[in-house]
């Protein structure tokens, strides 16, 4: 019963319960990796702008974010690796959102 519940709930779903409930689950720690990624690729593209532009002011604000973006992503991963991920189905019964069958069968087992 839990493969079908973790198969009705979209990716976009589990981005949302994600966001409400406690704990990280595998969809919202890819969106969050994936946010980062295109984060580092606008940087790289303003750190370059910076350079070849001759405001030298301009490019230690660049450095300072992507510091601050860099050392985001790696409190956030350590944090995580501490804790673990949690499963959508977790998150569900957290919010109260899981169907009444599946609490149950997880009861009898």
């Amino acid at each position: 019963m839990v493969n079908q519940t973790n198969q009705n709930v979209s990716a976009a779903n589990a981005v949302l319960l994600g966001a409400l409930a406690p704990g990280v689950n595998g969809p919202t720690w890819s969106v969050i990796k994936i946010t980062f990624l295109t984060l580092g690729v606008c940087l790289a593209a303003m750190l370059g702008l910076a350079f070849s532009s001759s405001d030298f002011t301009m490019s230690i604000h660049v450095i300072l974010l992507v510091v601050l973006s860099s050392l985001l992503l790696l409190l956030l991963s350590s944090f995580l690796s501490q804790t673990g991920l949690v499963s959508v189905e977790t998150q569900m019964k957290d919010i109260g959102l899981a169907p009444k069958g599946q609490d149950e069968a997880s009861k009898e087992n």
